[in-house]
């Protein structure tokens, strides 16, 4: 075998080996068994909550036990297929033998990101809310671009979501739109996405067709548990129910189902409109409202520890240009990850950012 290919066969095998080692995979083994026999018991159901938790828990360290073993199997197997083919002389073998190490080198990769999200609230589903900012209908516009290209994302995946709300501008696009999603780690995972997103193209709405730039909003917060205690008395509520709006004339715009919620002490605002149930909206909007409180929570927490140290982190302001016009670039300004071909990433392929994101944030807290 040619040295090169043992070398990188070898990096590999550590590199997989390390992940393991942090994955506890003897610890991984007993948790499914464990969750195994209480998603046996005959009445798991009569606590739909923990029924679901539990499942969820299950389904999650099925999925990871099964990613690492394929993983290893197929590592295992590449020198062989390198074995045979120079046997039998056969470049189209080794080629295949190629195919399947550059591939594994990806998936390992992506994998080893995973073993970087260790904070307190890493592991939890998110709650993702954009906002369009300056830049007027364009702003709108680049805030409806972002909300599909997170849900394509996560459609990518296989990871499922629910919109909570959407607030639709005037003319095109969103003011502002509330979503979950509902796979473990998407908190940690899509966190670095927090921040000030920057679009710069010719307007499809300026009759002169000039270069505009416009802004929207990212903030990402972790779904809440029953451990975290996040309490709201209702006499710090204002509730206010509404009529939903938006296109298409859906039966649920018919009745004044919508619910806002605004947390008075806090100032903060949310609303739900996705069900035609005004209790079902209230309960939803109850939800997202605790994931924020208890985000406000967490950012004060860093902000504290950030207090006692030289220089505090600015990663979640101003994070990624995407410019259309006079060239094609998305760039995150943090560190420096770039490709060249914006459509792709606005349809949602956005792994390589936010496995550069993780990075670069696991580096800047170890500094």
């Amino acid at each position: 075998m040619n040295p090169d290919v043992q070398a990188d066969l070898k990096d590999l095998d550590t590199t997989l080996s390390s992940i393991e080692a942090v994955a506890d995979v003897p610890r991984l083994r007993q948790e499914i068994e464990e969750l195994s026999e209480q998603a046996g018991r005959p009445d798991l159901w009569d606590d739909v909550d923990a029924a679901q938790q539990i499942t969820s828990r299950l389904a999650h360290a099925q999925g990871e036990l099964r990613r690492l073993d394929d993983l290893r199997r197929r590592l295992d197997d590449v020198p062989v297929l390198y074995e045979l083919a120079e046997d039998e002389g056969d470049a189209a073998a080794t080629a295949d033998a190629d195919a399947e190490r550059a591939k594994l080198r990806t998936e390992i990769a992506s994998l080893e990101v995973r073993t970087l999200l260790s904070g307190e609230y890493d592991q939890r589903e998110a709650l993702v809310t954009i906002r369009a900012e300056a830049g007027g209908v364009d702003a709108a516009d680049f805030a409806e671009m972002l909300l599909r290209m997170y849900l394509r994302w996560a459609e990518r995946h296989g990871y499922g979501t629910d919109v909570f709300e959407t607030s639709y501008a005037e003319e095109a696009g969103i003011k502002s739109a509330t979503f979950a999603v509902h796979t473990p780690y998407a908190f940690g995972t899509l966190s670095v996405e927090a921040g000030t997103h920057r679009l710069v193209r010719i307007s499809p709405f300026d009759n002169q067709g000039r270069r505009q730039t416009s802004f929207a909003g990212v903030e990402v917060a972790p779904v809440v548990e029953v451990s975290d205690h996040v309490e709201i008395d209702e006499k710090d509520l204002r509730v206010d129910v509404f009529r939903a709006s938006g296109p298409g004339g859906q039966g649920v715009n018919t009745t004044d189902s919508a619910v806002r919620l605004t947390h008075l002490p806090t100032g903060i605002v949310v609303a739900c409109q996705n069900e035609r149930s005004q209790l079902q909206n209230k309960a939803s909007a109850m939800t997202v409202l605790q994931a924020k409180l208890l985000e406000r929570r967490r950012q004060e927490e860093r902000e504290l520890r950030d207090s006692f140290k030289e220089a505090g982190s600015s990663w979640g302001n101003q994070m990624r240009n995407y410019v259309l016009h006079p060239y094609q670039q998305v760039k995150d300004l943090r560190n420096g990850h770039e490709v060249n071909n914006p459509s792709t990433v606005l349809d949602g392929e956005i792994d390589e950012f936010i496995e550069a994101g993780i990075r670069w944030r696991k580096q800047s807290e170890a500094s």
